[in-house]
C-alpha cells in the first residue's frame, strides 16, 4: 500500500501524478528537488505547474499615470431573486484583482438592493420576465452597451428561468461582444443549445465545476474527475475555448493544446459563492489585456492563494466566500514584493 507522506520530494519537473486523486491525498507537501537537470528540455511540453515565479512575471504593471480605462472595463450579467449575492461576489472578484471599472446588469428590483451593499460598481437595470429574473429580451440591452467594455461575464446567479435561458442564448450567438466568460448558469444552460459551440467565440472562457463539465460534455462526474487533465484539454479543443475545469488543482485548458494546473487543493473553498470570485477575478485580470489564458490561469492562481492565506488564519473549516475578497489585493501585494503569500 502507498503511504501518506507529510512530504514528497520529486526530481526536477513536478510529475502529472502528484496532482491526480485518489493519489494526490498521500503526497502531504510537494517539494521540487532541483538536481542539475536543464530546464530547456521541458520546453515544448505544453503543461507546467503554475509557480509564484511565473505568477509575478504576468501580473499587469500599475503605471502611476493610469485612470480607470488603463485597468479595463467589466461589464457582469448577473444575479437573479434566489442568488443575489453571486452578483455581489462577482463584481468584487473583478473590482479586487484591480479591473478599472465594474458595471453590473442585473434584473431591475434587485439594482437598488445590490447598490447598498455594492456602492463601488456601476448599473446597468434589465427588464423583467417577472420579479427578481431577466428577461429574454434584456439581451438587447446588454448588446447596445457592450461595446464600451473589454469583458463580458455572463452567468453567476443567473438562475435556468426559461427567460433567462434564452436570454445566454441570444448573448452568445453575439460573435461581436467583447471577450465572454461563462459561468455557473450559463454553463447549465449551454447544453440545451444544439452546438453550443459552434456559435461562442473561440476566445471564450469557460469556467465549469466538474458537475458543469459533465453536463457540458455528457460524461459522468466520476468520468470528468479521473481524467482532468485529459478531460479539460480534450474539450478544449473541441470547442475551441479556454477551459478552466475547477476542483482541487485546477486545470486551465486552451484549445491549442496548453494546459496550466494550479498548485492549490483546499476544502475550504468547497462553498457556495468561491467560484462566483474566481469568474470576478478571471475577468479583472482579462480587462486589464491579459490573454484568456493567463487570465483564466493568473485568476486561478490569485483565488487559490488567497485561500491559502485565510487558511493559514481561519483553517479550512468555516471559510466563506467574502473572506477572499480582502485576502486578493493582500496576496498580489505579497507576490510583488517577493514574499510568500500563503504565509508558509
Amino acid at each position: 500500500a502507498c503511504p501518506y507522506a507529510d512530504m514528497t520530494v520529486t526530481l526536477a519537473f513536478p510529475k502529472t501524478g502528484l496532482f491526480n486523486f485518489p493519489g494526490a491525498k498521500r503526497v502531504g507537501t510537494l517539494k521540487i528537488a532541483d538536481i542539475g537537470i536543464p530546464e530547456s528540455l521541458a520546453d515544448g511540453i505544453p503543461l507546467e505547474l503554475m509557480t509564484r515565479e511565473w505568477v509575478r512575471e504576468v501580473l499587469p504593471e500599475r503605471p502611476l499615470d493610469a485612470n480607470k480605462g488603463t485597468f479595463g472595463r467589466v461589464l457582469v450579467a448577473a444575479g437573479s431573486v434566489n442568488y443575489i449575492g453571486a452578483a455581489y461576489l462577482a463584481c468584487s472578484g473583478a473590482m479586487r484583482v484591480g479591473a478599472g471599472l465594474v458595471t453590473l446588469a442585473t434584473a431591475a428590483s434587485l439594482q437598488p438592493i445590490l447598490a447598498s451593499k455594492l456602492t463601488e460598481a456601476t448599473y446597468l437595470p434589465l427588464p423583467e420576465a417577472e420579479p427578481g429574473v431577466i428577461a429574454a429580451g434584456a439581451a438587447d440591452t446588454i448588446i447596445e452597451r457592450a461595446s464600451g467594455y473589454d469583458v463580458l461575464l455572463v452567468g453567476c446567479g443567473l438562475g435556468q428561468n426559461p427567460a433567462t435561458a434564452e436570454f445566454v442564448s441570444s448573448l452568445i450567438m453575439d460573435k461581436e461582444l467583447p471577450l465572454p466568460i461563462l459561468d455557473a448558469d450559463a454553463l447549465n444552460i449551454l447544453p440545451g443549445i444544439n452546438e453550443w459551440w459552434q456559435w461562442l467565440t473561440d476566445d471564450a472562457i469557460l469556467t465549469p465545476h466538474p458537475g458543469e463539465m459533465s453536463r457540458l460534455c455528457g460524461l459522468t462526474v466520476d468520468e470528468v474527475q479521473s481524467g482532468r487533465i485529459n478531460i479539460a484539454r480534450k474539450y478544449a479543443a473541441e470547442w475551441c475555448q479556454t477551459i478552466v475545469l475547477k476542483g482541487a488543482y485546477t486545470v486551465i485548458a486552451t484549445a491549442d493544446g496548453r494546459c496550466r494546473v494550479s498548485p492549490f487543493a483546499n476544502p475550504g473553498l468547497a462553498s457556495a459563492g468561491t467560484g462566483d470570485v474566481l469568474a470576478g477575478a478571471i475577468a479583472g485580470m482579462a480587462a486589464q489585456g491579459l490573454s484568456p489564458f493567463d487570465a483564466a490561469s493568473l485568476g486561478v492562481y490569485l483565488h487559490g492563494a488567497a485561500g491559502d492565506m485565510i487558511k493559514n488564519v481561519l483553517g479550512d473549516t468555516g471559510m466563506i466566500a467574502s473572506d477572499l475578497l480582502m485576502a486578493l489585493p493582500a496576496v498580489i501585494k505579497q507576490l510583488k514584493s517577493n514574499t510568500n503569500p500563503a504565509g508558509g
